[in-house]
């Protein structure tokens, strides 16, 4: 069971990589669609982990596994509550930072289309030395006037401006662009529940993981006590050598489950220090605590509902929704009439002294007659990305419905297993006692209580991972209504 939780952990943290690979390659669409449903890792272990598909090349390769170390390096460990880890989070994980960048290059692109309404204006000045040739240049020849005129100064210095009056197409290319920037700063915002979901599940695996490491050691003090006692049995005549045997042979089996808990501890130390940008090899403990607590939450047809309304990257699907119905008409302004005004005002003559000014002005009307099919291949074009963009909100607001249904049914289970295994681990602990007791009464041999302590450390490790699956529960039903990064410490009830 616990290595079913680590499969969920692995492939949560898989999606955010999907959903960070789309932001991080945007020239022209800022906001990303992940068509990966939630509830692919909030359910049960997955056959992509089951089976080996899920690769450290793949793990590399995702942008909020990874982080921006920064800080100084501190030769005490840190204490790093949960609130500081989501902070920190926000701040220096790698996909969070790409979606920033990815609202920087989105307000670039609406400037590009801005500019093509706004004024344009450039000057130049020259300065040069003429000569010209009547016959070569202009092919006159006049009689009484010499062939060849100069060498003589030529200066000039100009300021053009020039101003768009009317084109359609760039207006809608223009409100297109603002509503892909505005996309982008929901996908920035979608981004942020990412990190949060990554640096919270993290933060509570390495609390199991810790929960993991105080059972093993606990386990192997309890066998040492056993080796202790059936050493005195022996002693005393009531337990033979094999009695003693095979408690030496439980010890090194909880020993070595200790060593292998305390790793799984340090690795995972180290997956939390890179999400949330530690300086590298720093060292820190955990000081944030989440026990069990009930949490009750609403009807869920208000959840669905609030859903809708909060999540941004919904929300920022909606707005390339929009973005790609401009682009639609901006296609189909290009057949329209465009009207562009423009003047320019400089000084001439053959050198600064003696020159004088001069002005150009003018209106040009453009009106499009034929331009070889360009414009009906970009509505065909625009019609397709905007039936694209159509059909993924809609799937997008089908898996929304999915992933809060999945998130209340996921809830309440986690919360009949933590019942269940909660009661297991009394049972079990009471079946040691009592075994440990026979035995020093010597009414049984420690086969007993070897079986005992085993199914103790089963029912332990059954506990600690329902709890984990709890509270992962608990922050996958945030992140599936859209409030994680804001309300994830109310959701695990951590202090």
């Amino acid at each position: 069971m616990w290595s079913e939780t680590r499969a969920k952990t692995v492939l949560l943290l898989l999606l955010c990589g999907g959903a960070v690979s789309a932001q991080s390659t945007l020239p022209s669409t800022p906001a990303p669609y992940n068509p990966i449903a939630f509830s692919e890792i909030t359910g049960g272990p997955r056959t992509a982990v089951q089976s080996g598909q899920v690769s450290d090349h793949d793990l590399s390769q995702n942008p909020y596994l990874g982080g921006i170390p920064s800080g100084k390096l501190s030769t005490a460990p840190l204490e790093l509550s949960l609130d500081d880890a989501v902070s920190r989070g926000l701040r220096h994980n790698l996909g969070g930072v790409l979606a920033t960048d990815a609202v920087i290059e989105a307000r670039g692109l609406r400037w590009q289309a801005l500019s093509e309404l706004l004024p344009n204006v450039v000057t130049d000045t020259g300065f040069g030395i003429r000569q010209i040739d009547l016959r070569a240049d202009f092919g006159l020849s006049i009689p009484g006037v010499p062939p060849i005129i100069g060498p003589f100064g030529d200066f000039e210095s100009r300021a053009y401006l020039t101003q768009s009056v009317f084109d359609w197409g760039s207006i809608e290319r223009m409100r297109s662009s603002g509503n892909q920037l505005e996309s982008a700063q929901f996908s920035a915002r979608d981004a942020r529940e990412l990190v949060a979901l990554v640096v919270v599940s993290n933060y509570l695996l390495l609390i199991a993981d810790g929960s993991e490491v105080e059972s093993a050691r606990s386990q192997r003090d309890t066998a040492r006590t056993l080796v202790q006692q059936a050493s005195d049995q022996r002693v005393s005549g009531l337990a033979s050598a094999v009695d003693v045997l095979r408690s030496q042979v439980e010890l090194q089996s909880r020993e070595q489950q200790l060593i292998s808990a305390k790793n799984a501890l340090a690795r995972q130390k180290l997956v939390l220090a890179r999400a949330i940008g530690l300086p590298l090899g720093q060292q820190f403990e955990t000081t944030t605590r989440v026990p069990y607590r009930e949490l009750s939450p609403g009807s869920l047809d208000h959840a669905i509902e609030s859903a809708y309304n909060s999540r941004p990257d919904y929300q920022s699907q909606l707005r390339r929704v929009r973005s790609a119905e401009l682009e639609r008409q901006a296609a189909s302004a290009e057949r329209y009439p465009s009207i562009e005004a423009g003047v320019d005002y400089g000084l001439a003559g053959v050198n600064p002294g003696s020159s004088h000014g001069t002005i150009d002005a003018a209106v040009t009307l453009r009106i499009p007659v034929f331009q070889g099919g360009r414009v009906h291949g970009d509505v065909l074009h625009a019609d397709a990305v905007l039936t694209q963009e159509q059909e993924r909100v809609e799937d997008l607001r089908a898996r929304i419905d999915q992933e809060v249904r999945d998130a209340y049914l996921d809830l309440a289970s986690a919360a009949q297993e933590v019942a269940v295994e909660g009661s297991a681990v009394t049972l079990a602990t009471q079946s040691l006692q009592q075994s440990r007791d026979r035995f020093r009464s010597g009414v049984t041999d420690n086969v007993e209580v070897v079986q005992a302590q085993d199914a103790l450390a089963i029912a332990n490790d059954a506990y600690i991972a329902s709890l984990y699956s709890y509270n992962l529960a608990k922050i996958s039903l945030a992140r599936s209504i859209g409030v994680a990064a804001s309300q994830y410490s109310n959701y695990l009830g951590a202090h």
